[in-house]
């Protein structure tokens, strides 16, 4: 390697985040976990919800509650919210282990919890994964490709993708799932070694996203095949997906 090349690279110094050790600085414009101030919520009002392009905010009981599976951080809830009632946090913790957590509302929020004992002992330091663009648009797979660069390096906690899935511990899985993807995501779950983990990635992979509802889209993989690990997010920030799989794995303890 050149001298230059070599002086270079000291100059750039350490670039991995320290996280989980330390927080992460996140974008300025970042949009996390929604939160409801219900004193400023004016009662009769239902803009918020008349906005969401896939209906993840309703009113119940004169309340908005939130579909985070469904979700596409668009903003436009907030921006309806005259009032100042409904914003977004910096909150980046959003994974859970049931489709059930995800639809708590604006309650506090209930994270992933680690595997059992057993699976822990079987992938608490080696967990590697086939990721499946099933039907994607490429943004859930891009963000979940930087995982492996030098700033997060996902490697360093014994994570890794692979190439086949008969190399593979589980899947994760991005996009709605349309019929054209069924039968080659079903194959390729067959094609896991047991004990399998399968983690649905971005709104469309967890509730069919902007698609939900199409004759020809699945609503997300849990139709097809039994889900381990839900991480929200159009797409997820790569903060969130690593988030939620320590916690996955018992990295990150669930409060």
């Amino acid at each position: 390697m050149p001298v230059t090349a070599l002086l270079g690279r000291l100059k750039q110094g350490h670039r991995t985040i320290g996280f989980p050790v330390s927080e992460p600085v996140l974008p300025d414009r970042y949009r996390g976990r929604p939160a409801l101030d219900a004193a400023k919520c004016e009662a009769g009002c239902e803009a918020c919800a008349a906005v969401c392009p896939t209906q993840a905010l309703r009113i119940k009981k004169g309340k908005p509650g939130i579909d985070l599976g469904a979700c596409l951080f668009c903003g436009e809830c907030a921006g309806a919210c005259k009032s100042g009632a409904l914003r977004f946090t910096r909150e980046y913790s959003l994974a859970a282990r049931t489709r059930a957590d995800l639809q708590a509302g604006l309650e506090p929020a209930k994270l992933a919890a680690a595997l059992d004992a057993k699976a822990r002992s079987l992938f608490g330091r080696s967990l590697k994964l086939r990721q499946v663009s099933a039907g994607g648009c490429n943004a859930c797979e891009a963000d979940t490709n930087v995982l492996n660069t030098v700033v997060f390096d996902l490697g360093r906690f014994g994570v890794q993708f692979v190439a086949s899935p008969r190399h593979a511990d589980g899947l994760l899985i991005t996009g709605p799932v349309p019929e054209n993807m069924r039968l080659a995501l079903r194959k390729t779950y067959e094609a896991l070694p047991p004990p399998k983990l399968v983690i649905a990635a971005g709104a469309c992979a967890i509730s069919g996203g902007p698609y939900v509802g199409h004759p020809e889209v699945h609503n997300g993989a849990a139709e097809l095949l039994p889900v381990d690990l839900y991480i929200p997010g159009c797409p997820p920030h790569p903060m969130t997906t690593l988030d939620g799989l320590l916690r996955l794995l018992g990295r990150i303890e669930s409060d």
